[in-house]
């Protein structure tokens, strides 16, 4: 199956339910460990509603439906038909032998972000990053975009100022700093994605990702292949650097960079995906959609064992 695209028309567009506030340190530790300690997923969705909640966050109510927010969004949490639980990219981070308590290494700053960006989930979040083609830009430009493709898929209910909220939300989540003042505000900033040209323009950073591992890489790729053409034994390069909810649109990364990664591919992969440059034909090879099943189950304590560092 196909990537949702926004243009489908059982696609239900999101906007809101951050209520303004950005993704900051310490909510997706806080989310986890509520929904952990709740005693069935069904009760995991009144750990966000019921009164004793403010308390149990140190937050007001608001507040802690933006936790609830981002924790889903990144997929730190998952909703299902039984209620709310954790993912494995939780249990992997948080748990009682997770492998970064408190977000330090950008590896899993990477993992957050590509479950945020790589899904239609979040609408303004998957247009920035997988259909917007410029480089800098205004962000009214953006929510006019955004306004008009609303128009041309008919979704109701979307208001002016409601993407306009959603997209300075969004662009406060990935701008700033731990050093600088907005360091709260800022979870994904590290990873330099976008950046700030003055006051009222910023861009987006494309070109290489030196902090992004090549494990997390491969994670992302098998997952987009999945979703992409699952029964296809080639993936080509094109889909790979370009298609939307790729790992080349969603990292934004340059051709260099992903040129690299796929030379390496066979490796990092232990020999289930190899790259291919014959006849002037570039593309991923599988041996079969078993093996890349597989291996994306291995890639698990993969991830465990190495993608977590500083890369260097």
């Amino acid at each position: 199956m196909r990537l949702q695209d926004l243009k489908n028309e059982k696609y239900r567009p999101c906007f809101s339910g951050h209520e303004t506030f950005p993704l900051r340190y310490g909510w997706l530790q806080k989310a986890y460990h509520a929904v952990s300690n709740a005693s069935s997923p069904k009760e995991a969705v009144h750990v966000f509603r019921d009164p004793e909640s403010i308390a149990l966050f140190g937050v007001g109510r608001n507040m802690i439906a933006a936790i609830r927010y981002w924790a889903i969004g990144t997929g730190i949490l998952d909703e299902t038909k039984e209620g709310i639980e954790t993912t494995w990219l939780g249990d992997m981070l948080f748990s009682e032998d997770g492998i970064d308590l408190y977000l330090e290494e950008d590896a899993s700053l990477w993992l957050l972000h590509w479950h945020l960006a790589a899904r239609p989930r979040l609408t303004s979040a998957y247009w920035l990053f997988n259909e917007y083609r410029g480089g800098g830009f205004v962000r009214q430009d953006i929510v006019t975009s955004l306004l008009s493709l609303s128009q041309e898929c008919a979704w109701s209910r979307v208001a002016a100022t409601t993407v306009d909220r959603d997209l300075q939300c969004l662009l406060r989540t990935y701008i700033g700093g731990r050093g600088s003042s907005e360091a709260r505000d800022s979870i994904l900033a590290e990873l330099g994605l976008i950046r700030p040209i003055d006051k009222h323009r910023a861009h987006l950073s494309r070109g290489r990702k030196l902090s992004l591992p090549d494990a997390v890489f491969l994670y992302c790729l098998i997952e987009f292949w999945e979703n992409f053409a699952s029964e296809q034994n080639t993936m080509s390069f094109e889909n790979t650097a370009y298609a939307p909810g790729s790992p080349g649109r969603v990292f934004l990364l340059d051709e260099e960079d992903i040129v690299g990664r796929l030379e390496r591919l066979e490796d990092v992969s232990k020999g289930a995906l190899v790259w291919s440059e014959t006849a002037g034909l570039r593309q991923i090879i599988r041996s079969n959609r078993r093996s890349i099943q597989l291996e994306r189950n291995a890639l698990y304590d993969e991830l465990v064992n190495t993608c977590i560092q500083v890369a260097t």
